[in-house]
């Protein structure tokens, strides 16, 4: 923990110029605190076009600013180098996580910044100087030091893979070659590695095409959604006003088809949402292949790319687009037989309306008075000597003073 602290605060204390420790620091306007030949140095190539500004934040000051010395702040970066100083040396050891150079010795190694290809071992910033030096190292492979170094041995004859076998498809080593791979189509890793990358880029290409092609059906599916919810809304409203305009005994079947649309609705919608996770696994899934093309392609171990290679060059099966009608049929045959429905109960009531008209017209000089309630129409003389349908009965049963200002119209 003190170790990170140390290396916390240096990174606070640090010139966004040099990226050194502050050297005589001073604070300009803005806030923000450079070494002083830092500073001067960046304003003194301004001086022709008169404004200064700071490298970070890039505010401008005109004219230029006076430099004054942070002291509060150039006794902190003191404090700090006397920790730096006194820090111990084992910042550069292996920890949890990273990889120890094969040749110190010792219960603690030093970290490892190279690998070797060749000499297929870790060195740290000391150990690995003569692979700079000698002139028989200096041919060797380095790359980034890596724990993945014993996949480029071979597992039978403990010697290095540098052949691939493109008949079995696998990485071999010379032993190999002479022995179970004899007569088989063989060629250098790295030669192996030149196609197959030419092949990786071309399947990139590939893949970020049907990225984007599924991003478009993802985005016309996700419009084709909301279509579907207000086509499903303007059938409700349509059916609503359809039905507002008649009498108060056919409210409730309104009110069946209204639930109807919405379970209609609902199913599609429901469907549809499938079907969009569906586009957006898969598509998470393509980015994920994807991603791990793009580092593949970048790393530097021949063997490692090859072994790795099968598993990510093989065709990805892809379902058929999905798609959903924006306004889906029944809808619109909903409204067409409710419309005539309309129709059919607006004969219906100009032909009853004619016989009720006859009837009323026929005894309209011993009507009493409107009755008030049920129970005053029910003792009025003229209900038992009207002959009307059962369907009129039932009605007036059920609203006798709907059916009394009906027949007064």
């Amino acid at each position: 923990m003190a170790q990170q602290a140390v290396l916390l605060e240096q990174d606070q204390f640090s010139c966004s110029v040099c990226l050194d420790l502050l050297k005589e620091p001073v604070t300009i306007p803005c806030g923000h605190s450079y070494c002083r030949s830092c500073i001067e140095g960046c304003w003194n190539q301004d001086d022709l076009k008169g404004i200064y500004s700071c490298p970070q934040c890039r505010q401008t000051f005109t004219p230029r600013p006076a430099l004054r010395k942070n002291n509060m702040l150039a006794e902190v970066v003191e404090k700090l180098k006397t920790g730096l100083q006194a820090a111990p040396p084992d910042l550069c050891y292996a920890g949890p996580g990273d990889v120890a150079c094969d040749f110190c010795t010792g219960t603690r190694k030093q970290k490892a910044l190279m690998s070797c290809l060749m000499c297929l071992v870790s060195f740290c910033k000391t150990h690995l100087q003569p692979h700079y030096s000698v002139p028989g190292l200096k041919k060797h492979k380095l790359v980034k030091a890596s724990t993945q170094l014993q996949e480029n041995i071979c597992s039978r004859h403990d010697e290095l893979l540098k052949i691939y076998c493109r008949t079995d498809q696998n990485c071999i080593c010379c032993l190999c070659m002479v022995d179970d791979h004899k007569g088989h189509d063989t060629v250098s890793a790295a030669a192996e590695r030149t196609e197959k990358q030419s092949q990786l880029g071309m399947s990139q290409q590939n893949l970020q095409q049907r990225i984007q092609e599924r991003e478009k059906e993802l985005k016309e599916l996700q419009q084709n959604v909301e279509s579907l919810k207000h086509s499903a809304q303007a059938a409700v409203e349509d059916s609503d006003r359809i039905f507002t305009e008649l009498i108060h005994s056919i409210e409730r079947r309104c009110s069946e088809v209204k639930e109807l649309i919405r379970a209609q609705e609902k199913a599609q919608v429901s469907q549809a949402d499938g079907l969009l996770e569906q586009l957006e696994q898969e598509i998470a899934e393509l980015r994920r292949i994807n991603s791990e093309m793009e580092q593949l392609s970048h790393t530097e171990d021949h063997i490692h790319f090859l072994q790795s290679y099968l598993s990510l060059s093989s065709p990805i099966v892809s379902s058929d687009s999905p798609s959903i009608d924006k306004r889906p049929q029944f809808l619109g045959d909903v409204n067409k037989a409710v419309s005539d429905v309309r129709e059919k109960l607006e004969d219906f009531i100009k032909g009853e309306w004619i016989k009720i008209s006859t009837i009323v017209n026929s005894v309209n000089d011993v009507l009493p008075p409107e009755p008030k309630n049920r129970e005053h129409f029910l003792q009025c003389e003229f209900l038992h000597q009207i002959p009307v349908s059962s369907h009129w009965t039932q009605t007036q049963h059920r609203n006798p003073s709907l059916c009394l200002r009906e027949t007064g119209r």
